[in-house]
């Protein structure tokens, strides 16, 4: 059932996404020939004013079609046609799907703040959520629940800047014992890390986060709701761009932890085993990435096809076909080559994970 919900919730902000541009669209007169969720053979298919409605087998996806005026006997020159529409209004119409997401995504927030609460400022220290058998931390004797106050005699602070900080001297202090002090259950303890060498890094094993409570509490002035949602959107919205950013700038450590179409279902599935609040964060968090991944400028994406419009605008004339085909199949070529690296990728990690807790 939660992977149902998982794709379900993707399903829907696909949709979302498509539905920016077809709105877009007709909305100045432009023609629209289809509109479709998914890929692959149709499974239900319904045309309506001149319009195909479709949902197709793989719903992990779609696209709004424009039609062809040598199969639709439309004059050329017709200025209802995408083509012959000004600069701005097809820059309005690429760009929607993109727009509608980041909407969605805030508006979800926004549900997310007024019905669950906002969470109480973090406290000092770190808390620890789960431990790896056999890895440091759990040699070390933390346990899930501990709150980790001091490393090396000083105080860690609080929030994510805390997270950072002992993530910095764990990663620089490979095979070399770390000082810490926690609380558990009132008591404080000190322990001793020796983070194990991964690849040049230390690591110990365990799943941390900043210091907040589990409660939430009810805000009832507007203002101060409009102020997090602000900053949670604007916080999701940075860290997106930057993962994708480390993409091209460091290629071989951001690939590990990019996720594929399975990993993501996994991670929603996960999410939604939390109700309400895990399916909402869920679908602001992936409503994000639709959006920031497809401004990205490869031409099977919104950004590509931007990039040739804007292009076309300072040139006075499109960009020569020829030159449009080849840059289209390469980049095809890398997003399938990719999706299909990450979906056999993340297959592999889930069946042995499976396989491990099946043993």
């Amino acid at each position: 059932m939660n992977v149902l919900t998982s794709i379900t919730v993707l399903g829907f902000l696909i949709f979302f996404h498509e539905m920016g541009h077809f709105l877009a669209a007709i909305l100045q007169g432009i023609y629209v020939d289809g509109f479709s969720i998914g890929f692959g053979p149709s499974i239900i298919k319904k045309k309506y004013k001149d319009i195909t409605y479709s949902f197709r087998a793989f719903p992990l996806g779609g696209f709004v079609s424009f039609p062809d005026e040598e199969l639709n006997n439309i004059d050329p020159k017709d200025p209802n046609l995408l083509k012959n529409r000004p600069i701005i209004q097809r820059v309005i119409v690429i760009s929607a799907g993109v727009l509608a997401n980041l909407i969605l995504a805030y508006f979800i927030l926004i549900i997310n703040v007024t019905t669950i609460g906002i969470p109480y400022d973090p406290e000092p220290g770190i808390l620890v959520l789960a431990t790896q058998p056999e890895n440091a931390a759990f040699k070390a004797g933390l346990e899930p629940g501990d709150k980790i106050l001091k490393i090396k005699e000083s105080s860690l602070g609080i929030g994510d800047q805390a997270v950072s900080t002992l993530v910095k001297e764990i990663q620089n202090s490979s095979d070399n014992p770390v000082a810490i002090t926690i609380e558990r259950n009132g008591t404080f303890k000190n322990l001793t890390l020796i983070p194990k060498n991964v690849k040049g890094k230390g690591t110990i094993g365990a799943q941390l986060q900043p210091n907040v409570r589990k409660e939430t509490k009810k805000i009832k002035n507007v203002f101060v709701i409009f102020k997090y949602v602000n900053n949670e959107f604007s916080s999701l919205l940075v860290k997106t761009i930057q993962g994708y950013k480390g993409l091209i700038t460091n290629f071989s450590s951001t690939a590990q932890q990019l996720s594929g179409p399975v990993k993501i279902v996994e991670i929603g599935a996960q999410l939604s085993q939390q109700g309400g609040t895990g399916i909402l964060l869920f679908a602001a968090l992936i409503s994000i990435n639709l959006a920031v991944l497809n401004s990205l400028p490869l031409p099977l994406l919104d950004g590509g096809q931007l990039v040739f419009t804007l292009i076309e605008g300072l040139r006075g004339k499109p960009v020569p076909v020829k030159v449009q085909m080849v840059v289209t199949q390469s980049s095809f070529f890398l997003l399938v080559g990719l999706s299909v690296l990450l979906i056999i990728r993340d297959t592999s990690q889930l069946l042995v994970v499976q396989k491990f807790l099946n043993q």
